[in-house]
């Protein structure tokens, strides 16, 4: 490494799972695909656990709806199972998972592993062995990825809630079982774990205390509304329909188990440095707290939210079309000068396989507004299809249609570009101060031999990053180096640095 830093937030798995998976990559096969592979199984993770999560806590006697005079009421199991597909349908629509939950960072392994304790919590009442196993691997994995606080937090927690639950009726559970040693036996996993984080010099995390400006306040708040949306209006409605079981002295786990979950994430978010990717570990159980909102929600809520729904999905699906033809033909021609204004220098090509696979998604977008709209037996989830479906349709349109529009404006291969164009193949330079990002993507995308700077170096270039006039910084030997070009990236003004060559 030419960098030898400490980081802030120590995440070790996420970084172990990525060089183990470089290690099998086979010869001669991308290795920035394959690498991409386990986060996406831990994304599936998140998948299930909150349908699972969702499912078990919904088989609770205070969650299931009251039975008929006569019969021919839902099956517990039935109703559960409808239940978590409401939940895992709330999950897919957030709009804060679309970004955070494709990308391969600890963020997206603290997500699965939170949905998996989420999971195993919920099901603690009706299982052992699994929820304990799942318990010990998502606490141990929320510790190994920057995150043993929460880990803590939302085990200690879990533990009180079940010890203190009432059980009786539970639909396939053991009530001979003691809960308030299971609660025990969830608390000391969670206590042995953080110990062993602390033994790991792991608990390194810098604490933001929340500012008293309008500012900071406002700025959060939106990042609350926007990231937790259409999660978040479902949660308050549920919360608002079952008060009478949230606020009381009896403890209703399908209310309560989301709750902790929630607010130990949000009151975490006020506190850290990077508060999406802290609320990002709430969407698991925001989805859950949305799918109870599901059987008390009033026809003309749910009609509103169709509406509300399908004119917003549409219109976006809409722009993204109209802003890939203007990137193709230049009409209309004002989307056009706006692509040409934000990324200059950027030249669209058509791609036949993307385009497909955006107008196969637009067509199916189209029959599922058809069929939703139709006559068809009621299913509880309906309201949720069309935001699950809607997000869906947005985040593969812009995969696909925007994607080399996205790259040229986000990626660092313009500036690698740039900077192989300058120093010829085989020469090395010299890394002062540069950022970690940068220079990875010089040695992925250039294949350039980057040495750190040291007094005895012998290359004939130096890379290093500016001042804040974009001018040499102080620390370079002007008598030994001398300014050749800065590369600028063409979207991201403010990522720059300069090439010098040695006098």
């Amino acid at each position: 490494m030419l960098l030898d830093s400490k980081p802030e937030f120590p995440a070790l798995l996420p970084y172990w799972i990525g060089a183990w998976t470089l290690q099998i990559t086979p010869n001669g096969w991308p290795a920035d695909f394959w690498v991409r592979i386990p986060f996406a199984l831990l994304l599936t993770l998140a998948f299930a656990g909150t349908w699972y999560g969702s499912y078990y806590l919904a088989r609770s006697p205070a969650a299931q709806p009251v039975a008929f005079a006569f019969g021919g009421e839902a099956k517990p199991t039935d109703y559960a199972r409808a239940m978590a597909d409401g939940g895992l349908l709330a999950f897919l629509a957030t709009l804060g998972l679309a970004q955070l939950g494709h990308e391969t960072t600890p963020a997206l392994a603290q997500l699965g592993f939170t949905a998996l304790l989420f999971y195993a919590l919920s099901a603690l009442p009706y299982h052992c062995t699994g929820p304990y196993i799942s318990a010990m691997l998502g606490l141990a994995g929320l510790t190994l990825s920057g995150a043993p606080a929460l880990g803590l937090l939302f085990g200690l927690g879990g533990a009180v809630i079940h010890a203190i639950d009432k059980r009786t009726g539970t639909e396939s559970a053991d009530d001979s079982r003691n809960a308030t040693l299971e609660a025990l036996g969830i608390g000391l996993i969670s206590i042995l774990i953080a110990c062993a984080a602390w033994k790991l010099n792991l608990w390194v995390w810098k604490v933001e205390w929340p500012a008293l400006t309008w500012v900071y306040w406002n700025g959060h708040i939106q990042l609350l509304l926007w990231f937790t949306w259409p999660a978040w209006p479902l949660a308050l409605y549920s919360v608002w329909r079952w008060r009478k079981q949230l606020f009381n002295l009896q403890i209703s786990r399908h209310l309560s188990l989301p709750s902790w979950f929630i607010v130990t994430s949000v009151g975490t978010m006020l506190l850290s440095g990077a508060p999406d990717r802290t609320l990002l570990l709430a969407l698991p159980a925001f989805a859950a707290m949305a799918a109870f909102a599901l059987p008390t929600l009033r026809r003309q809520v749910a009609a509103l939210i169709d509406w509300f729904t399908l004119l917003f999905f549409t219109g976006c699906g809409v722009i993204i079309w109209v802003v890939w033809l203007a990137m193709q033909t230049g009409t209309p021609p004002q989307p056009a000068a706006n692509v040409a204004r934000l990324a200059p220098g950027f030249e669209a090509s058509f791609q036949i396989f993307p385009f497909l696979f955006a107008v196969t998604a637009t067509l199916a977008w189209g029959w599922l507004v058809r069929w939703r709209a139709g006559r068809h037996r009621a299913a509880i989830w309906k309201s949720l299809v069309l935001p699950a479906s809607g997000a869906s349709l947005c985040w593969l349109l812009l995969m696909t249609l925007w994607m080399p529009l996205l790259d040229y404006a986000q990626s660092a291969r313009t500036m690698v570009r740039q900077t192989t164009s300058v120093i010829p193949p085989g020469d090395c330079a010299l890394v002062l101060q540069m950022d970690v990002a940068q220079v990875s993507a010089l040695q992925w995308y250039g294949n350039m031999n980057l040495r750190a700077f040291t007094a005895g170096a012998d290359c004939n270039w130096l890379l290093t990053e500016p001042a804040r006039s974009s001018g040499i910084s102080p620390s370079v030997n002007r008598e030994q180096w001398a300014p050749h070009t800065l590369v600028q990236h063409p979207v991201a003004n403010s990522e720059m640095f300069w090439i010098l060559k040695r006098l």
